[in-house]
């Protein structure tokens, strides 16, 4: 046996993946029965002339329980999951630079990278030996290779297959990182009455075609999202078959058109968005996932853990079958992730999606949903959030109302007649009531630490004449006060969570720096003030502290500043 192929194979094992015994056959961990390797490198690498001192070499490796190995351009990487697809693997390498060539031991979970440069390589070894970022739950071992070079052998049809993949993976990374017009999809969704997730829609889009990013965000009180395509035919397939339709039942109406970007830049992997070229993005601080776990999704659909995905979308089964079915009729000749055509002629009607399951399915769905529904009633069923921990002390419906009226319309606040430091708020739709909860849940009001949860409530009930009330309910449906009762109003694109920076707005011209100084040390200190240089009718106040200018924000939206000019007030992102 050549020294090049009994060094690989020392190579694949010194680093604690099965000890060796003297043999050179793999033995278990658990001292059960030795078993041969069915497999070496044998077969996939080129042989090379017989070292007379490969097996001292070989000796020394066994030895050096952590040998120092020099730089190379080659990797080896280790404990692979199985559910990370080769183009996945390959996308770890494009992280960092172009490969060059790769072999994949799918049966051992690991893996040979070739780059074009040294220093890419060197990033990646650096990258995994200072992060402990996950995949799925496994942490990947990335290593210099004693090879400096992968001369694999051509005719070998598992290199050949690999050099496809990478050939595949290639042309997945420029265009995801160039796109192309009519590539980029704008989804929004009506009538939202069920839960729209970006997996819900991954599902969806990525039966026609090879989908590379989708952003989702709310706007002008809706969900929407962006969703780049690998091609324009897959994005025009899509839009097509799925523009005016129902996600289910009587709800979640579909409203597609092309975008005008080219492509996406996606920041994070999460629940909000998902580059599907690049598994090594962060998930964003305080996103689903988790900061350590950065890869829990694979491509189109596929989600990197074996229980299944459990979006409504994915149940029952026969469901996304009717989603594929929609796509099998597409008269464009849908392609799959390989660019094969799918031979597919015929119009559809996405309408009768639920006509083509059997009448069992049907009603399997259908109960799903409602199941569903009770489940999810309180992220989106219910209007109204109990809100507990409040100061009693300061605590009144007009202060609720414009505290939580920052994240949507609020109609009705009742404080608790035998418990005043809970509160119901009514918002005008379960969207609005959810925005709410997500931003204030927590935050510091008057000394306290306040939670904000979904009521069992649809809605909040007005006392009855000769009721005792006190005063603790009031109705606020005829406010003028209302942020998002215009449709488009701009309030829709300025939402944020609670800051110490304030955002002021319909500011009189002849309002002074000092007036608005003086109006707002009343509250707190304050660390920065200045007015926008284009519009001086708008100003940032920054207090020193969350809690600050929360309290701030309650007492001063609305502060009247001339005959007919009241001061808006609302959180901003920005700093002084």
């Amino acid at each position: 046996m050549a020294s090049g192929l009994k060094r690989n194979i020392q190579e694949i094992y010194a680093a604690g993946h099965m000890p060796m015994n003297g043999s050179g056959y793999g033995m278990p961990h658990n001292g059960s029965q030795i078993m041969p390797m069915k497999q070496d490198l044998g077969e996939y690498m080129h042989q090379t002339p017989m070292d007379p001192n490969a097996n001292q070499d070989v000796k020394k490796s066994r030895l050096d329980t952590q040998p120092k190995q020099d730089p190379s351009r080659v990797l080896h990487l280790r404990n692979i999951p199985q559910q990370l697809s080769e183009s996945e693997v390959l996308f770890l390498g494009l992280a960092f630079g172009m490969l060059k060539n790769v072999l994949f031991l799918r049966s051992k979970n690991q893996a040979f990278l070739e780059f074009e440069t040294l220093n890419d390589a060197q990033q990646m070894v650096t990258h995994f030996n200072q992060t402990t970022s996950t995949f799925n739950g496994k942490k990947i071992f990335v290593q210099f290779s004693n090879h400096q070079e992968l001369n694999t052998d051509p005719n070998n049809s598992n290199n050949l297959a690999a050099k496809s993949a990478l050939n595949e993976a290639l042309n997945l990374w420029h265009t995801a990182k160039q796109g192309g017009k009519n590539t980029v999809l704008r989804a929004t969704i009506l009538n939202m009455i069920y839960p729209v997730t970006l997996d819900v829609l991954n599902q969806i889009f990525s039966k026609f075609g090879q989908l590379l990013k989708i952003i989702t965000f709310n706007k002008n009180d809706k969900f929407q999202a962006l969703i780049q395509m690998k091609d324009s035919q897959s994005a025009q397939n899509a839009k097509q078959a799925l523009q005016g339709q129902n996600i289910y039942n009587g709800c979640c109406t579909l409203q597609i058109e092309f975008s005008k970007l080219l492509s996406l830049e996606v920041r994070f992997n999460n629940d909000k968005s998902r580059d599907f070229t690049n598994l090594l993005l962060p998930t964003g601080e305080g996103m689903q996932g988790g900061p350590n776990d950065v890869c829990q999704y694979g491509m189109n659909g596929n989600q990197m853990n074996p229980y299944g995905n459990q979006s409504i979308i994915g149940a029952p089964p026969n469901f996304m079958q009717a989603v594929q079915a929609a796509a099998n009729q597409m008269p464009f000749g849908a392609q799959n992730s390989s660019g094969q055509n799918m031979g597919f002629q015929g119009g559809f009607n996405f309408g009768q999606m639920n006509n083509m399951m059997p009448q069992s399915q049907q009603n399997q769905m259908n109960q799903y949903q409602q199941g569903q529904q009770m489940q999810n009633q309180g992220q989106y069923g219910t209007p109204v959030l109990l809100v507990s921990n409040l100061n009693e002390e300061f605590v009144n419906p007009d202060a609720l109302f414009t505290l939580f009226g920052v994240y949507g319309d609020v109609v009705r606040v009742k404080i608790l007649f035998n418990k005043k430091d809970s509160a119901l708020i009514n918002f005008a739709n379960a969207q609005q009531a959810s925005t709410a909860q997500a931003n204030l849940d927590r935050i510091k009001l008057w000394s306290k630490q306040i939670r904000v949860f979904p009521s069992k409530h649809l809605t909040v009930q007005m006392p009855k004449d000769g009721q005792p009330d006190a005063g603790l309910t009031k109705d606020f449906t005829n406010s003028p006060l209302h942020r998002f009762k215009k449709p488009g109003s701009k309030n829709f694109n300025n939402i944020f969570p609670p800051s110490a920076t304030l955002h002021l707005s319909n500011i009189p011209q002849n309002v002074t720096e000092q007036q608005l100084k003086e109006i707002f040390g009343r509250y707190g200190t304050i660390k920065g003030f200045k007015f926008f240089q284009k519009d001086r009718k708008m100003a940032l106040c920054q207090m020193s502290s969350i809690e600050e200018a929360t309290h701030a924000l309650i007492l001063t939206h609305n502060y009247q500043l001339a005959d007919n000019m009241h001061l808006r007030v609302t959180f901003s992102k920005a700093t002084i």
